[in-house]
Formats: structure tokens, C-alpha cells, sequence
């Protein structure tokens, strides 16, 4: 059996202006390796189209916030390099990941996939709710954060999502266990987005 720590992962997280579909305004990184939580990476982003006020009210970035930062095109090595890894790791990953599929285009190869939210409602069935901020407080995520960090900002987010799936992959009991595959080997599943 594999234990989870073998695979190098890329946490991600990313804000989007509130238009449909949303565009990027700022995307976070974390590594682990090891099993161990890496320091975040992060980017502004200025989007093709204006940042939306009910998308403002959720992450506080404002146009003007964007308004000098790159467009996607210029970081996009970047990025690239830092989700270089065998495995992303998000929450509710559809959205993030339909994002930057769209940033990325057709040439972008979407790596394995795990969704910390499917994963908690599979390894911590019954909680009252499986959002980010329901698990971060439940599993006390936050504990000696860097200063200023904000819930719903693409580093906090990936931060504690981090930690969330540390905490998520420690309850399998290896690596076939947090990919859902069942008992004994057989052809599992992979973690699925959808």
C-alpha cells in the first residue's frame, strides 16, 4: 500500500471577478511535499472583464486592486510551473479547476485530482456542513496563520485547504484509501470532480 506522503501535490485556490463564465482575480498555490505544508505562492490577476460588486463583497478586490496586475498570458509559466505537480488539491475543485481550464486552454493536461470537500463528506460523514469555513473552524485551521490573511482570499484559502487535506489524507489509512479505491486493489475509482 501507498502512503499518501509519496505524491507531491499543489494546493490550489482561485477568485474570480463574478462575471459567467468567472474570469481570474487572484490565484493561490501551496505545495506539500512529503506531507509537509510549503510556503503559498500567489498572483493578481487583471481580468478581461470588470470585477462584479457581489464578487467584491465576497473576496474585498476591487477593480482598481487589478487594475496594474499582469494578465493571465504573462504569469502563465508561472502558474504552470507551480501546479507542475503529480496531484491538485481544492475544495469544491470543479470551480477552480474549470477556471483555469479556461485560462489554460486545450493544451492543459489536468493532473489527478483531489476534491477536499468530496473527500471530508467520505472521511467525516456527519458534519453539519461541508464548506470551507465549516471545516476550517470544525478541524481548528487557523491556528498561527501569517498575519492579514483573510477568509476568501485565494492565499487564506488555500492555506487552510491545505491543512484540511493533511488533516483528511492522516485519516486514510493510505493512498488507495483517500483515492476512494476500494479493499483489496481492484480497478478504483479516481477521485472524481463531478
Amino acid at each position: 500500500m501507498a502512503d499518501w506522503t509519496d505524491l507531491t501535490y499543489a494546493v490550489v485556490d482561485v477568485e474570480g471577478n463574478g462575471q459567467q463564465p468567472p474570469d481570474l482575480v487572484e490565484l493561490a498555490v501551496v505545495p506539500i511535499t512529503g506531507g509537509v505544508i510549503g510556503e503559498p505562492v500567489s498572483w493578481l490577476v487583471r481580468p478581461a472583464e470588470p470585477i462584479k460588486y457581489y464578487a467584491t463583497r465576497i473576496h474585498g478586490l476591487r477593480n482598481q486592486d487589478v487594475a496594474d496586475a499582469p494578465e493571465f498570458a504573462a504569469i502563465e509559466v508561472e502558474v504552470a510551473r507551480a501546479l507542475g505537480t503529480a496531484v491538485l488539491v481544492a475544495h469544491n475543485a470543479h470551480v477552480d479547476l474549470d477556471v483555469l481550464g479556461r485560462k489554460f486552454g486545450d493544451g492543459w493536461q489536468r493532473p489527478e485530482v483531489f476534491d477536499t470537500l468530496k473527500l471530508a463528506r467520505r472521511l467525516v460523514p456527519g458534519q453539519d456542513s461541508y464548506r470551507l469555513g465549516a471545516l476550517v473552524e470544525y478541524f481548528k485551521l487557523t491556528e498561527e496563520l501569517p498575519e492579514g490573511l483573510t477568509p476568501h482570499r485565494a492565499t487564506y484559502d488555500a492555506l487552510v485547504t491545505a491543512r484540511l487535506f493533511v488533516e483528511l489524507a492522516t485519516r486514510a489509512r493510505s493512498l488507495e484509501e483517500l483515492r476512494g479505491d476500494p479493499p483489496g486493489g481492484g480497478e478504483g475509482e479516481t477521485p472524481s470532480l463531478f
